[in-house]
């Protein structure tokens, strides 16, 4: 099971990112350097699976949040270099949370819920409707507002389905 945790900051650098002596991955994969200001610094490793929010075009001094599994091999380096999942652009009208989501709706790590209503937009990684049930599933969540209740609770504006 993916164990989703976040970094936010703002990039300092982008660059090509070579896996190996295959010439046609060349420019496929980025090596995006995120700072927090204060003092960490995490490089993440930008597959052409990674999935931007928005697909959004992230440049240098853009403030983001990049999520990736806790629990996948990183190598012993410094800064820390993980494979991102899910990249997002902040936006001061929105936040995402990228979590595995329980049958109440309720994130993994028992911050969010979500109220999910019929305006909800829920589709697939590729833009498509999802029509199945999204219980006990990965979900990219992107909402405005939350309650100051434990756990907050959010109606969305948007599900995006991690398959």
């Amino acid at each position: 099971m993916i164990n989703f945790q976040s970094f936010n900051g703002i990039v300092t650098m982008i660059n090509d990112f070579s896996i190996g002596q295959n010439a046609e991955s060349a420019g496929c994969y980025k090596l995006i350097s995120v700072d927090n200001g204060y003092g960490n610094e995490v490089n993440f490793v930008v597959s052409p699976t990674t999935y931007f929010v928005d697909h959004v075009m992230v440049v240098v001094g853009d403030r983001i949040t990049g999520f990736y599994d806790a629990n996948a091999p990183v190598p012993l380096i410094f800064p820390p270099q993980y494979r991102a999942l899910v990249m997002a652009k902040d936006n001061p009208y929105q936040n995402v949370k990228v979590d595995r989501f329980n049958s109440q709706f309720v994130s993994s790590d028992g911050s969010l819920k979500l109220n999910i209503t019929p305006n909800t937009l829920i589709i697939l990684e590729n833009g498509q409707a999802f029509t199945g049930n999204l219980a006990n599933r990965n979900l990219i969540v992107v909402f405005g507002a939350t309650t100051r209740s434990i756990p907050a609770q959010t109606t969305p504006y948007k599900i995006i389905v991690m398959c």
